[in-house]
């Protein structure tokens, strides 16, 4: 988990919610599951990267992520269950089929979203960061 306070928007206003306490929270209100399954610092890398983190994430029928970038840090999607919409600003939408994957470049603003009116989708998530100082994750308005 991350140790690190991050900032959520909750009902139109800006709240510092411990890492914890968001999970819990994005869960209850229709956001994606996620689930990490790694977090690590880079060893041998010069320091490129500092730190990849793996997660599961679960989007339900009709789910998205909020409109987001990751600071200093590519994400890498890829489909185990169902299929998902990637959207990256300036680069339009993407399907990424079970078994295909999508890379986010680092500090552009992008949404996953499932939409199938029945079906969970599932992907891994794999986040390599040149700054593990920098939040992983910062809503961006839209």
């Amino acid at each position: 988990m991350l140790l690190r306070r991050q900032l959520l928007y909750v009902a139109g206003g800006l709240v510092a919610v411990p890492a914890a306490a968001r999970f819990a929270l994005a869960q209850m209100i229709g956001s994606p599951k996620i689930t990490q399954i790694l977090k690590k610092d880079m060893e041998g890398q010069g320091n490129a990267v500092q730190e990849t983190i793996v997660s599961i994430v679960e989007f339900g029928p009709g789910i998205s992520s909020p409109w987001h970038m990751h600071p200093s840090a590519q994400e890498m999607l890829y489909a185990l269950e169902g299929n998902l919409f990637v959207e990256i600003e300036g680069r339009g939408v993407s399907e990424v089929k079970i078994g295909e994957a999508s890379v986010i470049p680092a500090d552009i603003p992008h949404l996953a979203r499932n939409d199938s009116k029945s079906a969970t989708a599932k992907a891994l998530n794999v986040y390599s960061r040149a700054a593990k100082e920098k939040p992983l994750v910062v809503p961006v308005k839209r």
